[in-house]
């Protein structure tokens, strides 16, 4: 598990990295109080953002590569690391002082995610899933994730419109993992002409752009204390339930599980922790966000 546990650590490390410059991008294009497509157009015209997007996409490979030798279970809550990581490279980009708090909410993410994993131990399982399976599969996930969506949407800008919307963005990342899984098995052993002729290629394609616009969106929508949270602990939840329902990954139970719900619960505590921090906001520049978008919603209400 060493193996594919690394190329998810790298995995988040670049697209923490993407995150901090999405952010920074977000800052330069007008706010918005609904879903609009003129975002995305607005961000493509950002030298910064397209860079965060080659993050993203490296993220996305070595993601890819984890998954193949790795259970899903085990690398997707890896990327709970992409928040303490943002940490660390936006203070570094941007010349952020990170506070004592900050770090002592790096150390509980980071023990409590190793004493989350070792505890569950997720391993085993099929490198594909029954095709009768992914039905009930997209129709439960996301149903979730355009209810939330919606109920994000129809919600004024603040946290519970950013939560909903990371929420659902978080949703779609775990869905992309697991189809993207399933892709990659076929590559490996049928070759690029069965990967290119498989549903599951182009479906974790659209889903994962569209969970992209998703989390760009929540960016604006809110405050990090609302949407990082939300983003990170569904993601990874959803991970784990995905790898062990369809993939038939096995996890260690009985008094596993107490530790593993202690890891969980120490980790959950160091999220909205260092999102609360001072030096967080100012890495990405998420105070600015908020008044950016505060201040576009009272002139359209004006």
């Amino acid at each position: 598990m060493v193996f594919p546990v690394t190329l998810a650590v790298l995995a988040a490390c670049s697209n923490a990295l993407g995150t901090v410059l999405q952010r920074r991008a977000a800052l330069t294009v007008p706010a918005s109080t609904s879903l609009r497509l003129g975002l995305l157009l607005d961000l493509l015209r950002t030298p910064i953002w397209l860079a965060g997007i080659i993050g993203v996409i490296t993220s996305a490979i070595l993601q890819a590569l984890a998954l193949v030798s790795g259970s899903l279970a085990a690398v997707q809550p890896v990327f709970i690391l992409e928040l303490p990581l943002a940490l660390v490279i936006g203070g570094a980009v941007f010349h952020v002082h990170r506070s004592r708090r900050a770090w002592w909410a790096v150390a509980c993410i980071a023990g409590g995610l190793a004493l989350f994993l070792f505890s569950l131990a997720p391993s085993g399982g099929s490198d594909q899933v029954p095709g009768l399976w992914w039905v009930p599969t997209l129709l439960i996930v996301g149903g979730i994730g355009a209810v939330l969506v919606f109920v994000g949407v129809r919600r004024p800008l603040g946290m519970v419109r950013a939560a909903c919307l990371a929420a659902g963005a978080a949703l779609g990342n775990a869905l992309t993992a697991a189809l993207m899984k399933s892709a990659m098995a076929v590559l490996g052993d049928q070759g690029l002409g069965a990967f290119l002729l498989l549903w599951q290629t182009y479906a974790f394609a659209v889903i994962g752009g569209a969970s992209l616009f998703l989390l760009s969106t929540a960016m604006q929508a809110g405050p990090l204390i609302a949407s990082q949270p939300a983003l990170t602990l569904t993601d990874a939840v959803t991970g784990v339930f995905l790898g062990v329902t369809i993939y038939g990954e096995e996890a260690r139970t009985g008094m596993w599980l107490v530790p593993a719900l202690l890891g969980f619960g120490l980790l959950t505590y160091g999220i909205f922790a260092l999102s609360r921090t001072r030096c967080m906001a100012n890495c990405l520049q998420v105070d600015e966000v908020g008044e950016q978008t505060r201040d576009t919603a009272e002139r359209a209400a004006a």
